[in-house]
């Protein structure tokens, strides 16, 4: 029960760890997850601790798998994860896996420097193939007088246009298509419009061998007159990294290049000797190889990493044949630790049994909850807030219960908690093979996490939709109306409705005072809305539904439950704060805290809660026409008030109780704000003057007697080493005050924060209404035959919007609305969550996929 309702006890140990056998030793600590080590040399240098190179060789073999398993992606290859949890190798295994992932790198690095080399060569060839081709048919057209005239406007107009064309200089080659336009900008405002530049693109794309993509690129061919401009070219070429390749002057001799292109081309392609086909073989069988035992390697490295970087928390003795740690464990798993030392020490041959000693120390030590996968859900709700202070009372045990109800009171809906339901079983029945999916989606994850939370939501959202008579803002008729409209037609009771009443008046009112109209309450649940009369079968009478008080009711039911529900959650919240003082020994916490707490909120907003039940058990049909206000009552309380003529006493007595209460809450505040101070004033100063106080064995003035004087001497010998830190009055009268002012003020606004159970109640069921008559009334609308097709169409968007806005908005606004209840509202009557995480040596993070830190 302790370790449920209050964190676990912990202690703080010293393990003395054979050097032979400090490896096998963690490493099976590292199993079971037990210990969080400290740090025994925070002084000392990262680069200066004793195994320091046994963590870079582990870091240099976890890189060459990174890169291996990044060629593994690249190569759109699947690695297996069979789920083996394998054990670590020793520390002599270092070097054979070394030395694998050393010829496994340069095998892959060569195989890629080949297989770039081809791609490259292959890249250039074709290119060089295409630039040959396009500069052939820029020179082909170069002959057409047209595209004479036009390009001679770059020499002298005076001289043949042949003869000009012959003294141009060009340079060919290929660039980027995107790059084309400002290319081309850059070369007629660099070159001053003197040069002519013709360009063509290449249909297919081209894979570049660098990062393997698909790139489309652009044959160009400039033309210039003189080494000037030549220069300017080049450099912008080189600039927009193009790529320039020699192009013959001559016909002829582009007719032989082109030849020699297409010749080595076909000789890369030949089949069967096709060598980038079996380059790309070699490497996708090393590759596939290697994905089958990439994920143990990475868990084979990564657990001899963090072995290592545990080791170098540890200090070594003199000798250096021992390893001193210190270590952070539970009580409970003391056994467990042993246990794991002992195999340890087996597993590494040594004689030297390994030694676990228990420490005392004053140091505040880690919280450590323990949890399972269906309350861890609740505990990080708890921890979100903050991690609780050491043995502190834990919130998520009765979170697990108040959570999802407060939740289901603001998402009441039969209908919508039933598919939250279904979706959350889905989740938890199909779990494991979820989990062995390891879905990267963060909002799965999330989601997935927090299975057994949206579970208990959805059971709690069908109980409160049953008692709101809720299903898709619809209400269902199972037992009966309590209502019945018979006997206003009947003459003999006096009733004289008739069929013009009906329709000249739109809205009527039951009178439950005559007998049979009303026939009693609803066997559960609110009343619902439809009875339909036998006397006459064309009406259908809507009660609630249609009636003008309907909302009138909802409302004052909802904004008192939620008064009820807040008070007692509260109050629940103060009193859980009792055992916490009880625990830690302090029982002025107990007289001028917690005692004057529930007095003080159970004096005003208890006798609240306490006046809403008997109105509602007091007051009926007969009499309920003159019952008072309990709003106007509760602030003429505080008012003293009490000649209201508009509000008239609930009861007998009622002046003389609330003028005690009154009185009894306005006791309570200076007993928390200011005598808790002078007492704790006054035994500061008693421990202070207790040297003088006893002298010589003769009791001076007001000191301790000798029995009280041994026995503070006592403590004061054990609080020697503490260093009691100075009393300051101020300070303590200042945090005092803010306490009070706190609690007295929060009680006021956390009441009201209650409320808004009442209002997103009320918007979740008005949504539903709405959502229900703009959408699917449409579809039902119709009776023809053409209307079933307009109804499924209508069914459809209907289920989408109910799945997007009332399950997934309404549902995650009432969530927070609920988280921030029992974060502020719940939690800071008792809670500080002031402490820090129990964060044990454990390998599951690396089976998890995470790193080791």
């Amino acid at each position: 029960m302790g370790e449920l309702f209050r964190s676990e006890e912990m202690t703080l140990a010293q393990l003395f760890l054979q050097s032979e056998a400090a490896y096998c030793c963690v490493s099976e600590l590292g199993e079971i997850g037990m210990v969080q080590f400290r740090d025994l040399n925070p002084d000392v240098n990262v680069f200066q601790r004793k195994f320091v190179n046994e963590v870079r060789r582990c870091e240099e073999m976890d890189r060459k798998l990174r890169f291996v398993e990044k060629e593994i992606k690249k190569a759109n290859i699947p690695m297996v994860d069979t789920g083996e949890n394998p054990e670590v190798p020793f520390p002599r295994d270092m070097i054979d896996l070394e030395a694998a992932f050393e010829k496994l790198e340069n095998e892959l690095k060569e195989i890629n420097t080949n297989q770039e080399a081809l791609k490259k060569n292959f890249l250039e060839l074709t290119e060089l193939k295409h630039i040959l081709r396009r500069t052939q048919q820029f020179f082909d057209e170069m002959e057409d007088p047209s595209v004479m005239e036009e390009s001679s406007t770059l020499v002298d107009p005076n001289e043949p246009t042949r003869v000009a064309a012959l003294r141009l200089g060009f340079v060919a080659g290929v660039i980027g298509r995107e790059r084309i336009p400002t290319f081309e900008r850059m070369l007629w405002r660099v070159c001053r419009g003197n040069v002519f530049l013709r360009q063509a693109d290449i249909e297919d794309p081209l894979e570049d061998p660098t990062s393997g993509d698909q790139v489309h690129k652009t044959v160009f061919i400039i033309f210039f007159q003189g080494d000037q401009l030549k220069n300017r070219v080049k450099k912008i070429c080189e600039g927009f990294r193009a790529t320039l390749y020699p192009c013959p002057e001559t016909p002829q001799e582009r007719k032989e290049m082109l030849a020699g292109v297409n010749a080595r081309i076909d000789d890369l392609q030949m089949l069967p000797l096709n060598v980038l086909n079996q380059t790309e073989d070699h490497r996708q069988r090393v590759l596939q190889a290697a994905a089958k035992t990439a994920r143990v390697w990475f868990i084979k490295v990564r657990k001899m990493k963090a072995i290592y970087h545990t080791l170098n928390l540890c200090n070594i003795d003199v000798t250096q044949k021992c390893l001193i740690a210190e270590v952070w464990c539970s009580v409970s798993d003391m056994d467990s630790i042993q246990f794991a030392l002992r195999r340890g020490t087996e597993k590494s041959g040594s004689t030297v049994p390994s030694i676990l000693n228990r420490m005392q120390s004053k140091q505040t030590p880690p919280t450590y909850n323990k949890t399972n996968k269906f309350t861890s859900g609740f505990q990080n709700i708890v921890d979100a807030y903050g991690i609780g202070s050491y043995r502190e009372i834990n919130p998520a045990p009765y979170t697990i219960i108040t959570f999802p109800f407060l939740f289901a009171v603001m998402f009441g809906d039969l209908g919508h908690g039933v598919l939250m339901t279904c979706a959350a079983l889905y989740l938890v029945l199909r779990e494991n093979r979820l989990m062995a999916q390891k879905n990267d989606n963060e909002m799965f994850s999330m989601v997935f996490a927090g299975r057994y939370i949206i579970l208990l939501m959805g059971i709690f959202s069908v109980y409160t939709g049953i008692i709101y008579n809720d299903c898709f803002s619809k209400s269902l008729n199972v037992f009966g109306s309590g209502w019945s409209v018979r006997p206003m037609f009947d003459s003999r009771l006096g009733a004289n409705w008739t069929f013009d009443t009906l329709e000249g008046n739109k809205v009527l009112q039951l009178d439950p005072m005559i007998e049979g109209v009303f026939k009693g309450p609803y066997p559960i649940g609110i009343d619902p809305p439809v009875q339909h009369s036998p006397s006459f079968d064309m009406l259908i009478f809507q009660i609630w539904n249609i009636a003008t008080n309907k909302l009138t009711f909802l409302n004052s039911f909802k904004m008192k439950m939620s008064v009820i529900l807040g008070v007692i959650h509260m109050l629940f919240g103060v009193s859980l704060s009792l055992f916490n003082h009880l625990y830690f020994k302090k029982p002025l916490n107990i007289y001028l805290g917690f005692i004057p707490e529930i007095v003080f909120m159970a004096s005003l907003f208890g006798y609240l809660v306490i006046l809403i039940f008997y109105k509602w058990l007091t007051y009926d049909a007969r009499i309920s026409k003159g019952a008072p206000s309990l709003l106007i009552a509760f602030i003429n309380m505080f008012l003293f008030n009490y000649n209201d003529p508009s509000n008239q006493p609930l009861y007998r007595g009622q002046m003389a109780i609330q003028s005690l209460l009154v009185v009894i809450a306005l006791a309570c505040v200076p007993c928390m704000l200011i005598v808790k101070t002078l007492v704790l004033r006054r035994q500061y100063l008693w421990r202070k003057n207790l040297g003088t106080a006893n002298f010589g064995g003769i009791r001076v003035g007001n000191g301790p007697t000798e029995d009280e004087a041994e026995i503070i001497q006592h403590d004061q010998l054990s609080q020697d080493t503490e260093e009691e830190p100075e009393f300051n009055f101020g300070d303590v009268a200042v945090h005092q005050a803010i306490h009070t002012i706190e609690y007295c003020l929060g009680c006021i606004s956390n009441t009201a924060s209650y409320l808004r159970l009442w209002a997103l109640s009320l918007a979740h069921a008005q949504l539903s209404e709405v959502l229900w008559s703009m959408v699917m009334h449409i579809g039902l609308s119709s009776s023809s035959f053409g209307g079933f097709f307009v109804l499924t169409i209508v069914f459809f968007f209907f289920s989408i919007l109910t799945v997007a806005i009332l399950l997934i908005m309404e549902g995650l606004s009432a969530f927070l609305h609920a988280l921030r209840l029992h974060w502020v509202e719940f939690q800071n009557k008792f809670y500080s969550g002031q402490g820090f995480k129990f964060m044990p040596f454990t390998f599951d993070s690396i089976l998890g996929g995470g790193l080791e830190d």
